[in-house]
């Protein structure tokens, strides 16, 4: 099992003993065993075995999971230094869950409400819908590597990791199978999660070539929908824009990403700043090449989403046409495990091959039947799709809380007709 390492963030949710009625409904929602505690004593949350998803804070109708790390007076005291450029990546979910935080209606999409406050806060902003193409082309990428070399017999000049290629966008996942199922770590894809490929690029390419700074001062903050960034960006393997810069002679050493406002928390930060975002101007960041994207990472924030725009790119790449339909319906929705099929022709070699595919969600119910496939060598999938939170990132643990303390997604799981 793998502890916290130096550096490393640790405690984010922790327990509030005075408001824990020990009624286990956060055991109920944690997908690792990490709350303790008899049904009616006081609940505590045993921070080696935790994965930091949030769901029993939002879960818990009486609020007494909380998120212990609050950069907030950092984050606007960095606003608030001439000498600093702080930037703001947000994640596709928060340009939708914010809207909640306001009174405005759940679903309501207010990207440009969104930038217009972060433009007034005083942040760049960084949509991290542009690196979510970026983890499309390099997750899709390392699949097509995969597919040419194990499925249609091309040699390869790289050592590549096993067949199912897990997704890794999740820091959830990543930081249960590093607990819990490390022989799965080879079936991990390599890519990093586009909020550290964004870090490292802000960092890179756009403290030279778009903000014209020196990187150091760059201060970047992770907008995002999850209590587990918290913890990702924490990792001390995440300096690749320092090494970079090291290596072209720097001496300064800082992590790609400084730290992570939720959605919660950036609402907070609003209205520290007396910022009224339902009465803020519209701001479209048409100059601003961070803020341009194909669209495919859009759907990242949904369940399913890392999958289908990986594989639009794979098919592309492997058939030389575009995948039609463009949407990959049957691995859409909120069904706990979701299968498909995806029949393909090498434009190389004219070779027929059916790549199997799967996506889990809410991993609590539906993982263990997948991973113990993968484990025993029996698995028929080629590429499987894994986010902690049910329904994906819109359902994370540093989305707005309802207030009878339950996440949303239940209640529309219970509207749907095969409930």
């Amino acid at each position: 099992m793998r502890g916290i390492r130096e550096h490393e963030l640790n405690g984010i949710i922790e327990v509030n003993r005075k408001a824990c009625k020990g009624c286990d409904s956060c055991k109920t929602f944690c997908p690792t065993s990490a709350i303790t505690g008899k049904y009616g004593a006081t609940h505590q949350i045993n921070s080696e075995k935790c994965i930091f998803c949030g769901q029993c804070l939002v879960n818990c109708p009486f609020g007494a999971p909380r998120d212990t790390v609050d950069s907030l007076d950092n984050v606007i005291s960095r606003l608030n230094d001439n000498r600093a450029t702080v930037i703001a990546i947000i994640a596709p979910a928060v340009r939708v869950a914010i809207a909640e935080e306001f009174g405005l209606e759940p679903g309501t999409l207010v990207t440009e409400k969104l930038y217009g406050a972060l433009k007034q806060a005083g942040f760049k902003v960084f949509d991290n819908n542009f690196s979510a193409d970026q983890t499309i082309m390099e997750e899709g990428s390392e699949l097509i590597a995969k597919i040419r070399h194990y499925m249609l017999g091309e040699s390869s000049e790289h050592h590549l990791g096993a067949l199912p290629q897990f997704t890794s966008c999740c820091p959830a996942w990543i930081r249960n199978v590093e607990l819990n199922y490390p022989e799965l770590i080879p079936n991990l894809s390599s890519a990093k999660s586009p909020l550290m490929m964004a870090g490292a690029v802000a960092k890179t390419y756009g403290a030279s070539q778009i903000w014209a700074v020196q990187p150091e001062t760059l201060y970047v903050v992770g907008v995002m929908p999850c209590t587990a960034k918290k913890f990702e960006v924490s990792r001390p393997e995440f300096t690749s824009a320092a090494d970079y810069w090291q290596k072209q002679g720097g001496t300064e050493h800082y992590p790609d990403v400084d730290t992570v406002l939720t959605t919660r928390d950036l609402a907070r930060l609003f209205r520290k700043l007396n910022i009224d975002f339902n009465k803020v101007s519209e701001f479209t960041d048409n100059n601003n090449p961070f803020a341009q994207y194909s669209g495919a990472g859009t759907i990242f924030g949904n369940t399913g989403g890392v999958m289908e725009a990986a594989l639009r790119t794979a098919y592309f790449v492997i058939t030389g046409q575009e995948l039609a339909p463009l949407e990959l319906t049957p691995i859409r929705g909120l069904k706990g495990i979701k299968e498909a099929t995806l029949p393909l022709k090498d434009v190389k070699t004219g070779k027929d091959i059916t790549l199997n595919i799967a996506v889990v969600h809410g991993i609590k119910e539906n993982l263990k039947p997948i991973v113990d496939q993968v484990i025993a060598g029996k698995s028929p999938y080629h590429f499987i799709e894994v986010m902690n939170c049910p329904g994906g990132c819109i359902n994370g643990g540093g989305q707005p809380i309802n207030p009878m303390g339950t996440s949303w997604i239940d209640k529309y799981k219970a509207m749907l007709p095969w409930s």
